[in-house]
């Protein structure tokens, strides 16, 4: 039996799920999730409102859970969809606000259609901005919790008690405890070479007295 053997040399083609590339599955699954959650929270508003407002609680409760599905679906697939068309993935935060409040205009006006045409043009400026400036809190939300990760990195956060100008004590790194360490050796080298001087003068004044002879060993005798 012969062998049979794939030819041409470029790249392999990567592999799908169900018949669809790997980064629409990528952004649907993540999108249907949402729109879920969504729905499910539109259903359950819709409910205790329908029950206020309207004759058919139910059909109330399931028109909304629909329009919120539509609204979170939607928001998310575009959202996904821009950013993985961005230039090498790299973004900006605001970049991402913009994205976010681009897809934020499309939900909003799906969500409007659902309603009726009249409500198109107010959904999407209202979705636009709540999708800017939700991803503007996100994104500072997430710098401060970067900075205080950085810091933690360090060992010690940049405001601890120890740093402060009223600390009887101050945290030192390794660099400085060493520079500290060799600032006292020092210190104690010169002391003993002041020590050593003094017992030279010493021995020099000694050995000058009159009537005193020198002993074998190098040492003076003043008897």
């Amino acid at each position: 039996m012969g062998t049979s053997t794939v030819t041409g040399g470029g790249p392999n083609p990567s592999p799908r799920k169900n018949g669809f590339p790997p980064e629409i599955i990528d952004i649907i699954g993540p999108a249907l999730q949402l729109g879920g959650l969504a729905g499910m929270s539109g259903v359950i508003i819709g409910g205790f409102a329908g029950v206020v407002v309207s004759n058919t609680p139910m059909l109330f409760a399931l028109a909304s859970g629909v329009q919120w599905f539509t609204l979170g679906s939607t928001f998310w697939t575009a959202r996904g969809c821009l950013l993985s068309s961005w230039d090498g993935g790299k973004i900006t935060p605001r970049e991402k606000v913009s994205v976010s409040a681009f897809s934020g205009g499309i939900a909003g006006t799906m969500g409007g259609f659902l309603r009726g045409r009249k409500n198109i043009v107010p959904g999407a400026i209202i979705f636009t901005a709540i999708g800017g400036i939700g991803q503007y809190v996100y994104n500072a939300m997430d710098a401060r919790k970067t900075l205080a990760a950085e810091n933690a990195s360090v060992g010690q956060e940049k405001y601890s008690w120890m740093n402060s100008k009223w600390s009887p004590v101050k945290q030192l790194s390794d660099a400085e405890y060493g520079d500290m360490m060799r600032e006292k050796l020092l210190r104690v080298n010169a002391e003993i070479a002041l020590i050593d001087e003094s017992i030279e003068a010493l021995q020099s004044e000694k050995r000058e007295m009159p009537g005193s002879t020198p002993r074998p060993n190098g040492t003076n005798d003043s008897r």
